[in-house]
């Protein structure tokens, strides 16, 4: 339990999530979800690897938490893989 951990930090380096959505439709329900969240500045997502990825960028200190609840609005899970892109 850290800050890095348990938070997206702002800046240009995003917060990588794995998730159990593989169609492109669910993927861009998850999108527009997390866009939702006051905070949020784009959300990247992945189609080139499995299980399928997508990285948020910030403007301010999003929950990690936060966003697994919102994630899982759609049906499917979140589960941050890395602490930053690298």
């Amino acid at each position: 339990m850290s800050l890095i951990s348990d938070n997206i930090i702002p800046g240009p380096n995003g917060r990588v999530f794995g998730t159990n959505a593989v169609e492109k439709k669910d993927l861009d329900c998850i999108k527009n979800r997390i866009l939702g969240l006051e905070g949020i500045k784009s959300v990247k997502v992945n189609m080139d690897v499995f299980p399928r990825e997508f990285t948020v960028y910030v403007s301010k200190l999003i929950s990690v938490e936060d966003l697994e609840k919102r994630v899982k609005t759609t049906g499917f899970h979140a589960v941050p893989t890395k602490d930053f892109e690298v």
